[in-house]
C-alpha cells in the first residue's frame, strides 16, 4: 500500500505550528533539528494558512506543519512590510503558536514586542527556551517563570537546538497537540517552492531597481537550482529572462558590471531570507515568447490566463 495514501487513516493527526521569535533566537536551527532529513520549504496551502510553510516533521502518526512568520515584529524591508498582516493571520490560524526565546539574551525589546501582541492571541501557546546550555540553570528557571507571568503558555520547553538536547521531547509533545485527521502533505511531496520564488522575486527587485527605465516590467527571474552544500551554505542558480538581445546586453552591462551588481545585492537579501550563506550564479537568456508560456506563470505562482 502507498504509505502517503495510508496516512488518511483514522489514526493520524495533523496540524499547524507557528514558530515565532526574534531573528537570532535560533528558529532555523530548531526547525532543522525538528524536521531532520525531511527539512524543506513547501508550497503554502492558501485555504488553510496565509503564512509560509517552512517544514514538515513526522512523529509517529502525526504530521506537524511548521509555519514561519518572517519579519512580523520589526519589519525593515518592503517585502517584510507586505507580509506583516498575512503573517499574523498565519499565526492566528495555527493550532499552536510556539515562541522561541534565546535564553542567553533573555527578554529584550523584540521579545517584549512579541509578548505584548501574543498574550491576547486566542491560540494555544508554547514557550521554547533555546540555547539552554549557555546559561546557569537557576537563571534559566527564573527566565521561564518571568516569561510565564507575562503570557499564559500551556507548555514550557527547554532545548539546545544546536546540540539536539530536548528536541525529541519537544517534537513528541507538539505531535500530541495536533488534531485527529488526515495528513495534508504526503511524505514524498515536499519541495522548496516558496523560498525559490522569494529568491527569484528578490533578484527581480534588484534588477528593476537598477534598470527600471531600460527594461519592460515583464522581464522575469527563475530559480533553476537550490543545492545544499556540505558547509551549510546553498548554491543557487537563477536565470533572468528578457525578450530581446539588446535587453540581454543591458542586463549584463559593460564588462559584466551590471549583472555583478544585481547579483551582489540579491545575494545579500536572499541570504538574510534563507538564514544561511548563499552562492548566487546568474544567467541571462532571451525568450521572446515567455509571456505566452504557461510554465513561466506556474513558476511565479500565478494561474495562466486562458483565452
Amino acid at each position: 500500500m502507498n504509505e502517503a495514501a495510508d496516512k488518511t487513516a483514522d489514526n493520524t493527526s495533523c496540524g499547524f505550528v507557528a514558530l515565532i521569535g526574534a531573528p537570532n533566537a535560533g528558529k532555523s536551527t530548531l526547525l532543522n533539528a525538528l524536521v531532520g532529513a525531511k527539512v524543506s520549504i513547501v508550497s503554502r496551502k492558501v485555504q488553510t494558512t496565509r503564512a509560509l510553510v517552512r517544514g514538515i516533521a513526522i512523529e509517529g502518526d502525526a504530521q506537524i506543519i511548521f509555519v514561519d512568520t518572517p519579519g512580523i515584529f520589526a519589519p525593515k524591508r518592503r517585502l517584510d512590510r507586505a507580509m506583516v498582516t498575512s503573517a499574523w493571520g498565519g499565526a492566528g490560524d495555527a493550532d499552536v503558536v510556539a515562541l522561541l526565546v534565546d535564553s542567553k539574551k533573555g527578554i529584550d525589546e523584540e521579545v517584549e514586542a512579541i509578548l505584548e501582541r501574543l498574550k491576547d492571541a486566542p491560540r494555544r501557546k508554547a514557550l521554547v527556551l533555546n540555547k539552554i546550555d549557555l546559561i546557569p540553570r537557576e537563571n534559566l528557571l527564573a527566565l521561564a517563570q518571568e516569561l510565564n507571568t507575562r503570557c499564559a503558555f500551556a507548555e514550557t520547553f527547554m532545548v539546545s537546538a544546536a546540540k539536539g538536547d530536548g528536541v525529541a521531547h519537544l517534537r513528541a509533545k507538539l505531535a500530541g497537540m495536533m488534531k485527529p485527521g488526515p495528513w495534508l502533505y504526503p511524505e514524498d511531496q515536499v519541495s522548496d517552492a516558496p523560498l525559490r520564488s522569494l529568491a527569484a522575486e528578490i533578484t527581480r527587485e534588484k534588477l528593476f531597481e537598477r534598470l527600471h527605465d531600460e527594461l519592460p516590467y515583464e522581464a522575469t527571474v527563475e530559480t533553476d537550482q537550490w543545492k545544499a552544500m556540505p558547509d551549510g551554505s546553498a548554491r543557487i542558480e537563477q536565470t533572468i529572462f528578457v525578450a530581446r538581445d539588446g535587453q540581454k546586453r543591458i542586463v549584463i552591462g559593460e564588462g559584466g558590471k551590471m549583472i555583478k551588481s544585481i547579483g551582489q545585492a540579491a545575494r545579500k537579501d536572499i541570504a538574510e531570507a534563507a538564514e544561511q550563506k548563499v552562492h548566487l550564479f546568474l544567467f541571462v537568456k532571451v525568450r521572446s515568447n515567455w509571456a505566452d508560456d504557461p510554465e513561466r506563470y506556474r513558476e511565479m505562482g500565478l494561474e495562466f490566463p486562458r483565452g
